[in-house]
């Protein structure tokens, strides 16, 4: 979520205020790209279906492109020598490399500010059986939403990202994210319950470390 949902009523910004939070959750959109590539890889010695491998052999262009910021339209929609991947998910549907295909256009929209394809994509995603890979793609869903100032959708996708995969890596990700929107709501019961199950299921997580800010707050608007 963007700076821009803050109250202006509220007071100036501090730190472990919710202007700042907002502000930082925005990061992990442009990071989630980069995780998205990087599964990829093990994705596809792992699961890729021998049928599928034309698709295969296409979609590691794309998958170059989009590492890099001034060519994802090329990732998107290809060279005119190799496909992009939209055209992946097209041409190759039902393979396990259109799948992918799919979140990555949905990470990639969603870098542009495109919120509405970037949903349209992710949500086209099936779930691979990865505990990291799937609560991603739900929780990018989530971001999309939250962009879009759609808080309610958001709290939803957040909540299915935390328990799609009880993990350290992305449940405390998503609790935190779920607790911001939920404070966008002024949901302070639900967004407690969010950053104290970061606080007791996750005290080793890096969003534990900065959640008694967070916990504090919502408390004393109760």
């Amino acid at each position: 979520m963007s700076n821009t949902n803050v109250n202006p009523t509220e007071p100036k910004k501090s730190s472990g205020s919710f202007f700042q939070d907002n502000q930082k959750s925005i990061t992990f959109i442009v990071g989630g790209i980069i995780v998205l590539i990087l599964l990829y890889l093990g994705y596809q010695k792992l699961y890729l279906a021998p049928r599928a491998e034309k698709a295969a052999n296409e979609i590691y262009k794309a998958e170059e492109y989009a590492m890099i910021d001034s060519l994802q339209a090329k990732a998107i929609n290809g060279d005119g020598s190799f496909l992009g991947f939209k055209e992946i998910a097209d041409e190759y549907s039902n393979t396990k490399s259109a799948n992918i295909a799919n979140a990555y256009l949905g990470g990639l929209y969603l870098r542009q500010g495109n919120f509405q394809e970037a949903i349209k994509y992710l949500q086209k995603y099936s779930d691979t059986g990865s505990e990291v890979l799937d609560p991603l793609v739900t929780g990018l869903i989530g971001d999309a939403y939250s962009e879009s100032k759609d808080y309610k959708s958001a709290a939803d996708y957040y909540k299915k990202a935390a328990d799609k995969s009880k993990n350290s890596y992305t449940t405390p990700l998503f609790l935190k994210k779920l607790g911001l929107v939920y404070e966008a709501l002024e949901d302070f019961k639900n967004a407690e319950q969010a950053y104290q199950s970061i606080k007791s299921d996750y005290p080793e997580s890096p969003e534990a470390n900065m959640i008694d800010g967070p916990l504090a707050r919502v408390q004393a608007k109760q």
